[in-house]
């Protein structure tokens, strides 16, 4: 789920190439600047982490340490479980009645979700921000699995060249609402096996909406 830092600035790639001979997919996404002697950089801005973060955070229910009965996390801090995540090193400073650090909750984030689903390597911010919080949401593999899904790939839970390939190919708009609607169908499955969850089924639909806005 986070890193200290590593994601607080844009990734931008440049890629230099020659201008002669060269087909450029249509594409207002990568603008050309040009460069000395007929040379272009295509740059290619990637998604950046920081806002995505702050915006899982933020639907988490914010730096606080809650206990929820019916929450299979059981005891979490800023939506970090303890049942899962129990080495976390936040857990030393809330057992000891001090508050993490907030650099810890980022570095968590970031590895634990966000360079698992290699958000860096997609290009659309909003696509990777839908990615990465569904994957804190509902975990890292089944957020792969249903973009594999809505992408008709393979559904391996494993995000490699391939997925980031179609993902970047994929139109956001329509990728979006089809990755919300498969996400809205797993919730009402989860509900429907087991109605102590529906309780939270609310929570998840306002998160969803919050998205789509």
């Amino acid at each position: 789920m986070g890193a200290g830092g590593a994601g607080e600035t844009r990734a931008v790639n440049l890629i230099p190439v020659r201008a002669r001979g060269l087909h450029l997919r249509r594409d207002n996404r990568h603008p050309l600047r040009p460069r000395f002697g007929g040379v272009f950089l295509l740059v290619i801005r990637m998604a950046d982490f920081l806002p995505a973060f702050e915006n899982v955070v933020l639907n988490e229910g914010g730096y606080k340490l809650t206990d929820i009965k019916q929450d299979r996390g059981g005891q979490t801090y800023a939506g970090i479980s303890r049942k899962f995540h129990p080495h976390w090193p936040g857990w030393s400073y809330i057992d000891r009645g001090q508050v993490p650090p907030v650099s810890l909750v980022r570095a968590f984030y970031k590895e634990e979700f966000w360079d698992r689903l290699r958000c860096d390597e997609i290009e659309n911010e909003a696509i990777a921000q839908s990615l990465f919080d569904f994957g804190v949401n509902a975990g890292w593999k089944v957020s792969a699995k249903l973009a594999q899904v809505v992408l008709g790939l393979t559904p391996d839970g494993v995000i490699g060249p391939k997925s980031i390939a179609e993902i970047n190919r994929a139109d956001p708009r329509c990728f979006k609402l089809a990755f919300s609607l498969a996400k809205l169908a797993r919730y009402r499955d989860i509900v429907t096996r087991d109605r102590t969850q529906g309780r939270f089924l609310l929570g998840w639909i306002n998160r969803l909406l919050r998205e789509s806005v």
